[in-house]
């Protein structure tokens, strides 16, 4: 039975990495509520401000530089394409120098262009600032990464569809806000042409405020700093009194002995250890809180759960995995359509219902991100009962069985192309919902795939995702206004990419952690 106390409850914790056992989500006053808050937020601001173009460009920005429906389309494509390749980065660099300063860097980094958009002048220039706009959206890795090594596998899928969910909900958002900021400036006397410059400043001092804060407020990791998590789980282990050389799974991504005198049964590179020795175990402060672990599941977890600095040549195979293709393949369905829906749903409610205009159509769009809140968290919820009693193949099919009715929802769509505004909202919340529980699921499954190299997986995952959103933007901008037609090819491929690749294993055979 849920037991509400856990909101703001100190969280029991994993004796060996210190992960919580649940989420102290009301009280930020605790580690682990703090660092959650941060994350869900921090990427709520970067994606409000990612995504602050789409509810202006189809009448303001577009009458104010004079653009074509194709210079919108390309400039959503080229947003995402900066997204991709910061993703991709964002990965490795969170398993060399941490996610809390990945994050950080993610949010200066693209607040830079947020507070220039006012110097936009032509369609050219609206591409460029949009590209590097698009380092934001690389945040999500950050954020996804920072909430695994904070949360321990039995709520780590709720923990990572929190929030994803909450943070994705800036796409939401941002459909109320930049709109209502545009309005009351333009009330307030400034002419469209500045007053959708001006709108910009604010997501750009919202960014500042929040990298500066997580920086100042949060860890890297519940046991300190990055550079010393081995060391941690090894002082761990000893004050448990347990004495024990963690070894390496082979295949999978080391790291160097740093510790330990025992010596690898050969001379290859694929056998190097971590050692870990007990001396005289000492009792620390703050053991109350642990969780009950049996000392088997603790070397399992030192073993293959500690995060690794990562080589090129180590990450290769965790990168061409079919595990890691499996979350991918399912992110490049779900985010990816989500992505580019959302980059059009405001042009595709003016097309069937013009008397709404620009801010009515926005708001209605804002309700597509905003569910968001609600039905990403609630995928990973499901994701993590499953697991509980099914084991990590439950979470995986799962994503599967979500992203089904997802393609079943946006051929529906597609095929009636409704002009009835029950009928179309009322599709776009069904398709919502398996669409964005299918995003929750996925970073569900996430954390138990190669979990010594998550950054790796989450990177790609992540870049998939936005893999898909600009494959998904392309098919959009050669089919002009005819959005419905998108709808359903987008349904057809999601349904025909998961029935390929439900067959193939959720973790690789053999592995120690992640189970």
């Amino acid at each position: 039975m849920l037991d509400p106390t856990l909101l703001w409850r100190a969280p029991d914790v994993n004796p060996v990495n210190r992960k919580a056992r649940s989420i102290p989500g009301l009280n930020p006053f605790n580690l682990y509520g703090r660092v959650f808050f941060f994350s869900w937020f921090g990427f709520m601001i970067a994606f409000w401000s990612w995504y602050a173009f789409p509810p202006l460009l189809p009448v303001t920005i577009k009458k104010d530089l004079h653009l074509t429906q194709h210079e919108i389309s390309n400039s959503n494509i080229i947003s995402l394409v900066a997204t991709l390749l910061v993703r991709l980065v964002a990965g490795p660099a969170c398993d060399r120098f941490g996610p809390r300063w990945t994050f950080a860097g993610c949010l200066l980094l693209g607040s830079i262009p947020t507070a220039l958009a006012g110097t936009v002048t032509n369609a050219a220039g609206l591409m460029i600032l949009r590209f590097f706009v698009g380092i934001l959206g690389g945040s999500f890795v950050p954020c996804q990464v920072w909430s695994t090594g904070f949360f321990d596998k039995n709520i780590v899928g709720t923990a990572n569809a929190l929030t994803a969910g909450f943070g994705n909900a800036g796409g939401g958002i941002t459909y109320f806000l930049m709109p209502a900021i545009f309005d009351s400036l333009v009330g307030d006397g400034l002419r469209a042409h500045v007053a959708w410059r001006v709108d910009f400043i604010v997501p750009f001092i919202c960014i500042t405020v929040v990298a500066i804060a997580l920086i100042v407020c949060c860890p890297d990791t519940p046991t300190g700093r990055w550079s010393d998590r081995h060391l941690a789980a090894q002082t761990n282990l000893a004050h448990h009194g347990i004495t024990a050389a963690v070894v390496d799974v082979p295949g999978e991504l080391t790291d160097r002995a740093t510790t330990g005198t025992d010596s690898p049964s050969n001379g290859s590179d694929n056998e190097k250890k971590l050692g870990f020795e007990a001396a005289e175990p000492k009792q620390p402060e703050g053991f109350a809180h642990e969780a009950q672990v049996g000392e088997q599941q603790m070397l399992d977890t030192a073993r293959g759960e500690i995060v690794v600095k990562p080589s090129f040549r180590e990450a290769l195979p965790v990168v061409f995995s079919a595990q890691t293709l499996v979350t991918c393949g399912g992110y490049f369905c779900s985010f990816g359509a989500e992505l580019a829906i959302n980059s059009i749903l405001g042009s595709y409610y003016l097309k069937n219902f013009p008397s709404l205009k620009q801010t009515g159509t926005g708001n209605w769009a804002a309700m597509f991100g905003l569910l968001n809140v609600v039905f990403r968290p609630l995928g990973g919820v499901i994701s993590d009962q499953l697991y509980k009693r099914t084991g990590v193949w439950g979470k995986k099919i799962l994503i599967h069985t979500f992203a089904v009715l997802t393609g079943v929802f946006l051929i529906a769509i597609g095929t009636t192309n409704p002009h009835n505004r029950n009928t179309m909202f009322g599709l776009i919340a069904g398709m919502a919902f398996f669409l964005e529980a299918g995003n929750g699921a996925n970073f569900s499954l996430v954390p138990h795939v190669h979990p010594h190299a998550n950054g790796i997986v989450s990177g790609c995952t992540g870049a998939a995702g936005n893999l898909g959103g600009i494959i998904f933007a392309i098919i959009f901008r050669y089919n002009g206004v005819n959005y419905a037609r998108v709808f359903w090819i987008i349904g057809v491929m999601t349904i025909a990419i998961n029935l390929a690749l439900c067959w193939i294993r959720p973790i690789p055979k053999g592995q120690i952690g992640g189970h």
